[in-house]
């Protein structure tokens, strides 16, 4: 499998080596993924082996001595398993390199996706690449396409279900009951107002919850900081690894959270979570099939009652499912 990034990609594909771990008993799953991204795939049960890439920096410093020292290790490590298929999930020229350059057993084949899909980027060279081309809706979830794209080149029944695709053993260091209040996010116009944060924040706290705030930049820190200290019980994570912050969340009672790689996880590990949507996109990348994870959507974003009210909601689907569990 080749899915280099962003966090949340990598986490939406998760499902697809999940169902094939399912459906393929005996097949051995390896997965190529920018480097900071590698831990995360620790998690899941599917992945055989992992292969970490620098492409992002390599295409920046291409001409340095450690550039090539770093890419040398790269395609030796990659090169070392002739794969019976090889699947292309980012569509992009630079998984379309390392598609091409990983070795292909005698039968072995290569597959991509045949389109574009709305809402996601795609480019030329991964059609050069393919052996065979997978035809995608116009209108995909990220988690579908990737299931339905790896069901075809396999051929094996492609599952629709929600699916729990990270395991984890939970930070012991978080108290509960916490519940992680996913702020930031890669572009601004994801952001939720402050006041709003601080708001919610606020009603948590006075419902016995505590609140952890990641963060992984100086803006964020600052938004966290400001948050915490408008609402005492709350608590500023330092910034970690990716790995480290998903033990971090598999330790909250639940995540509310911007259309975010941490809100993805949150989903991906199964927990109760509210995803703050500002534009109508939910529909791409929104938990599926979960009583206890919804979405909410507004222009120009939700309100805190809203969010507050489906959080509740969300809240009661766990433990209703839970009691209902042997």
């Amino acid at each position: 499998m080749v899915k280099l990034s962003s966090l949340g990609d990598v986490v939406h594909t998760l499902a697809a080596a999940m169902d094939m771990h399912q459906a393929m008993a005996h097949a051995e799953i390896d997965w190529v993924v920018e480097d900071a991204f590698a831990p995360l795939l620790q998690t899941c049960p599917a992945i055989q082996r992992i292969v970490p890439s620098r492409i992002r920096r390599w295409r920046k410093q291409w001409w340095t001595a450690e550039t090539r020292r770093e890419w040398g290790a790269f395609i030796h490590q990659l090169q070392a398993v002739e794969y019976d298929a090889v699947i292309d999930l980012q569509g992009l020229t630079k998984s379309a390199l390392i598609s091409r350059l990983a070795k292909l057993s005698p039968t072995g084949k290569r597959y991509a996706m045949a389109n574009r899909t709305r809402g996601s980027a795609y480019e030329s060279p991964t059609r050069w690449v393919a052996d065979v081309l997978i035809e995608c809706p116009w209108e995909s979830h990220a988690v579908q396409r990737a299931r339905h794209v790896c069901a075809k080149a396999l051929a094996y029944s492609e599952p629709h279900q929600a699916i729990k695709t990270m395991f984890t053993a939970p930070d012991a260091t978080v108290f509960p009951p916490t519940i992680a209040l996913v702020h930031g996010t890669s572009r601004s116009d994801k952001c939720w107002p402050l006041e709003n944060w601080t708001r919610l924040a606020c009603q948590l706290v006075s419902q016995g919850f505590h609140l952890a705030l990641p963060q992984s930049n100086d803006a964020e820190e600052r938004v966290a900081t400001h948050i915490a200290q408008a609402c005492p019980g709350s608590v500023v994570w330092p910034r970690s690894d990716v790995y480290t912050l998903t033990g971090q969340l598999a330790a909250c009672v639940g995540v509310i959270g911007v259309d975010s790689g941490p809100s993805h996880i949150a989903v991906a590990l199964g927990l109760p979570h509210v995803q703050i949507y500002n534009f109508d996109t939910a529909w791409r990348t929104e938990p599926l099939q979960s009583a206890w994870q919804q979405s909410v959507y507004a222009h120009p974003h939700p309100s805190v009652e809203v969010v507050m009210q489906t959080w509740q909601t969300c809240m009661h689907a766990h433990m209703r499912a839970t009691k209902a569990q042997p």
